[in-house]
């Protein structure tokens, strides 16, 4: 590519960041510092009823535990309300996008896909408790994943794609499809490094990148870590919090899961050594070419306390 390379991660701050996350966060940073690139940070934030308070410090204080230092500042999605806001009211203007009145139970009716009822409708008077859809007409495509290789678009992702997909919410919320795009737009952001459990969606992505007229950046999914097979590690299933004092121990543990043979621990003084020895070591070949790979049942705490 001709752009110089800019990757992020973009956690999100409603629980500590676990082995899961962690191994995403290395994996993109490596993806970066290996091709000279720039790392950016940016809270997901924007479901602000699910995020707790101060957890984005912890976020912060885990990565520069380990020795995962961003470039420039970090964006908080609930800061950006203004310029989603401005997007969407110039697509409503162009007509590329438009209120939708549907609930949950109407969609169940219609077989669980929006068949795209309210793209005809009169303009309604009152929008206050209306979602805001784009207007979808692109086919979803196969891609070619710089960790997976090629990625055909699943049944599920189809699903979404034959429905106008949702950019605000009924109950004002700007939703994770529209602010994700706008951002990495906004950040110049070329290169997604991010976990297999968003691999399905990615086809629904670039479509609307497609429909919004931006150019989609490369993709590549690492392996979600799993508890049990289709359980991931998951701050919903009460993952274990990565231990900042563990720091070195825990990257190599990275490596070793995403596929490297990585040397011990003892052999490094300090994480930066580490750090710097895993960059000129990261090689996309060599990532594990599976979806999910199972991790001990200690990472969470599921098993213990039932939800």
């Amino acid at each position: 590519m001709h752009n110089h390379y800019v990757g992020r991660f973009a956690p999100s701050p409603s629980g500590q960041l676990h082995f899961g996350s962690l191994v995403t966060a290395v994996a993109s940073y490596l993806d970066a510092k290996s091709h000279n690139g720039k790392w950016l940070l940016r809270m997901e934030d924007i479901d602000e009823p699910r995020c707790i308070e101060g957890v984005d410090k912890d976020i912060l204080t885990t990565l520069e535990a380990h020795g995962l230092y961003w470039d420039g500042d970090v964006i908080y999605q609930s800061q950006q309300h203004a310029r989603y806001q401005a997007v969407l009211d110039d697509l409503l203007t162009q007509q590329k996008a438009y209120f939708c009145t549907c609930t949950r139970k109407q969609i169940k009716a219609m077989g669980g896909v929006y068949n795209g009822h309210c793209r005809t409708e009169p303009v309604h008077s009152n929008t206050q408790d209306c979602a805001v859809r784009l207007k979808v007409d692109t086919q979803l495509e196969a891609f070619d994943d710089v960790l997976m290789g090629k990625v055909m678009p699943s049944n599920s992702s189809s699903d979404l794609i034959a429905e106008d997909v949702v950019l605000k919410r009924r109950d004002g919320l700007f939703s994770y499809n529209l602010v994700v795009i706008l951002d990495d737009v906004f950040q110049q952001v070329n290169h997604v490094i991010r976990g297999c459990d968003l691999i399905d969606v990615t086809p629904l992505q670039r479509a609307v990148y497609h429909t919004l007229g931006y150019s989609t950046p490369e993709y590549g999914h690492v392996p979600v870590a799993a508890v049990a097979p289709g359980r991931k590690l998951s701050k919903q299933n009460r993952a274990a919090p990565v231990k900042n004092e563990t720091a070195l121990d825990n990257l190599v543990r990275v490596m070793h899961f995403l596929g490297f043979s990585f040397p011990n621990a003892s052999e490094f003084g300090d994480i930066d050594s580490a750090l710097k020895t895993a960059i000129s070591m990261w090689n996309r070949k060599k990532v594990v070419k599976t979806s999910e790979i199972i991790v001990p049942q200690h990472e969470s705490t599921y098993y213990s306390e039932p939800l």
